[in-house]
């Protein structure tokens, strides 16, 4: 309902505007459809992380199942000084913990290739070693020096292409990692979505509790 103040005030100062006054119970029907929708919204969202948490367990485990990936027996990982993964001894990677593990063990061995060197770093090298054994063929260099220089250009072509491997699947092991972990987080935000569309729904029913008897004493 509405009430209207006087126009003037004693002190003759100008008048407020109408007020106007909300029924309890309205306010009440305003939160409790709020609350409704909230309630829904969140319940909605659970599910659909619950959904993606789900796929991206599967999808991780059913890629990495079909490369067939297994570490070496716990005493060879601890021969080569990588007690860090002995617990993975002998383990089929199939879960994105175990694929972040195996990216690590790719990359120690990767680190004793060409003293470090990446397979983008030794592209120059590799060029330069292909360069000097065009001139050395165009310039009539002797068979032994030819022999050496192509020597070098071998090891570096395949110094590269070890690196290229090992990098391409120490990336796609990473990226299942970062897709596992993707997926764990969304399952945890599932469960925080459902506990509080369910803390939502409580109130709504204690919400349409008191509406009910605002109504009956109305």
């Amino acid at each position: 309902m509405t009430m209207t103040a006087p126009d003037v005030r004693a002190d003759g100062s100008a008048a407020p505007e109408p007020a106007v006054l909300l029924k309890r119970r309205t306010i009440d029907s305003v939160l409790i459809a709020g609350g409704a929708v909230l309630a829904v919204a969140l319940l909605v969202a659970g599910a659909l992380l619950t959904w993606g948490a789900n796929f991206a367990d599967d999808y991780v485990g059913d890629e990495l199942s079909s490369q067939n990936i297994t570490f070496p027996p716990t005493e060879a990982l601890v021969e080569e000084g990588r007690d860090d993964l002995a617990e993975y001894g002998g383990a089929f990677v199939d879960t994105g913990k175990e694929a972040e593990a195996y990216a690590s063990f790719i990359d120690g061995h990767l680190q004793g290739i060409a003293d470090g060197a990446t397979y983008a770093d030794l592209g120059t090298p590799e060029r330069a070693a292909n360069a000097a054994v065009e001139a050395a063929k165009a310039d009539g260099t002797d068979a032994a020096t030819l022999a050496e220089l192509e020597a070098e250009a071998a090891a570096i072509s395949g110094q590269r292409n070890t690196l290229f491997k090992g990098e391409t699947l120490r990336g796609l092991l990473l990226t299942a990692y970062a897709w596992a972990t993707v997926g764990t987080i969304a399952g945890y935000a599932a469960m925080a979505a459902f506990a509080a569309g369910a803390v939502m729904v409580v109130l709504v029913l204690l919400g349409l509790r008191h509406h009910h008897k605002v109504v009956q004493q109305a």
